[in-house]
């Protein structure tokens, strides 16, 4: 965390660290407390994290949601751990008292956060009990294969590589785990977090995350300036669905988009990963049809190389091998997720909360479809100034009694994505899950 700190609760800001060159602007701090207190979609946020606890139900946990962690960034990047809160009511206060720079969600303990060393046994028996299974990816990681852009600057071209991993990595959770309850959010800059939030998720034990996070994890890494994959030419299926999908974007996507051979470093590359040179040569002689675009010419004339090579009956069974190896391990090296497995490895790992403002972008971080991932544009989402004006501008409307403020804002699509696609199934099957516990309490109960 650089030259941040790190506090247990919250503490003021010291006369000496709040001089204006050290401080947001008052401006800023204005922004973002009209944002929390009229725009944030807390009775939404709640609804989520309660789980079906903040019902009257008689098998509703009643301290549910205030043994949860949450983490405030207040300004001079002070770091504010192990903050609960007894509703979203407390919640919501807090938010606007502090108007944190960030927000970031922890796990669920076994005993209140705040109060832990209260307990007899202090930090010893203090511990997580249960998390949502979360992934993080993030643009960077794809430094070596976008020709865009580099580091923290990201366009609408970028986004071809979170829309594969938004889909390879939605489809492998549900058809491959069983999972039905995901959270696709974006990161505000240039990412993406991922909340798998199904109760056999979130009870999951630190060696289960791993195993998930590895079982996605086909990346190892920079051998020779080259991506390297374990798994291509792997038969799995699940790798198989994988290639089918990355081949697609790559296609549709990548190649003209980052102009992966109108880029001469690129180009190298890829021409350098086919192990027979006269391949590449018979495909930069070539005289393709019908593809105007020139990077998706040249990849056809490669393919059409390779395909003809490797169907040979007499050809040299080892290059053949080679050969669709190559082929399949392009495509995964530029399109294949790349995840951060440590954020998911832990079950107090802390991840940013969806509907934050991002600190240096402004933006908002929004919730995606992942049925329509790749018509998300990451350049046009909502601002805090952006929403904040609307906000005003609506006038009496927006701060009508039967009316939420975010309503006639930017962020009503994307708060309608996120109980469409997520809240409302999600709480379909809470009331399920305290249903099954109620029955099961008569069943001992009549026995």
């Amino acid at each position: 965390m650089g030259d941040s700190m790190e506090v247990d609760d919250f503490q003021p800001v010291t006369q000496e660290a709040s001089q204006p060159a050290e401080r947001k602007t008052a401006v800023a701090e204005e922004l973002m407390r009209t944002y929390y207190s009229a725009l944030f979609p807390v009775d939404e946020f709640y609804k989520w994290l309660a789980y079906g606890n903040d019902a009257k139900h008689p098998q509703a946990a009643s301290g549910y949601f205030q043994r949860r962690e949450f983490c405030f960034t207040l300004p001079q990047d002070i770091f504010v751990r192990y903050q609960s809160f007894k509703d979203g009511g407390e919640l919501h206060k807090a938010l606007v008292n502090r108007c944190p720079a960030k927000i970031d969600i922890g796990p669920v303990y076994n005993i209140d956060p705040q109060r832990r060393n209260a307990y007899s046994g202090g930090q010893s028996r203090f511990g997580p009990e249960e998390r949502e299974l979360v992934f993080d990816i993030d643009l960077t990681d794809y430094d070596d294969v976008r020709t865009c852009c580099q580091e923290g600057n990201v366009c609408e071209k970028d986004w071809a590589y979170m829309s594969a991993a938004i889909k390879i990595l939605d489809e492998g959770l549900r058809e491959d785990f069983g999972f039905e309850h995901i959270l696709w959010v974006f990161s505000g800059r240039r990412g993406i977090h991922c909340w798998v939030c199904d109760q056999r998720a979130r009870s999951m034990s630190d060696k289960e995350r791993s195993a998930v996070a590895s079982y996605f994890t086909a990346y190892k890494g920079q051998e020779k300036g080259f991506a390297k994959f374990t798994n291509a030419n792997c038969k799995h299926p699940a790798m198989e669905r994988a290639l089918m999908t990355c081949d697609k974007i790559w296609r549709k996507n990548v190649l003209p988009q980052q102009r992966i051979f109108e880029n001469e470093q690129t180009a190298k590359k890829i021409y350098d990963r086919i192990p027979d040179g006269e391949v590449v040569r018979r495909a930069q002689n070539s005289k393709a049809k019908n593809i105007e675009e020139p990077n998706r010419r040249m990849w056809h004339a490669l393919s059409e190389e390779i395909n003809r090579q490797t169907g040979s009956r007499g050809g040299d069974r080892k290059l053949q091998w080679e050969l669709t190896k190559a082929k399949e391990e392009i495509i995964l090296a530029n399109v294949y997720p790349r995840l951060d497995v440590e954020v998911s490895k832990k079950m107090n790992h802390l991840l940013k909360a969806p509907f934050c403002i991002h600190p240096k972008t402004g933006n908002v971080c929004v919730p995606i479809d992942p049925k329509s991932v790749e018509e998300f544009d990451p350049t046009t989402v909502p601002t805090l100034q952006q929403v904040v004006e609307e906000y005003f501008a609506a006038g009496a409307r927006a701060k009508d009694e039967n009316s939420k403020g975010w309503e006639h804002t930017a962020m009503a699509p994307y708060i309608d994505t996120f109980n469409r696609c997520f809240l409302d199934r999600m709480k379909i099957a809470n009331n399920a899950a305290l249903g099954q516990k109620a029955r099961a309490t008569s069943d001992r109960l009549s026995w």
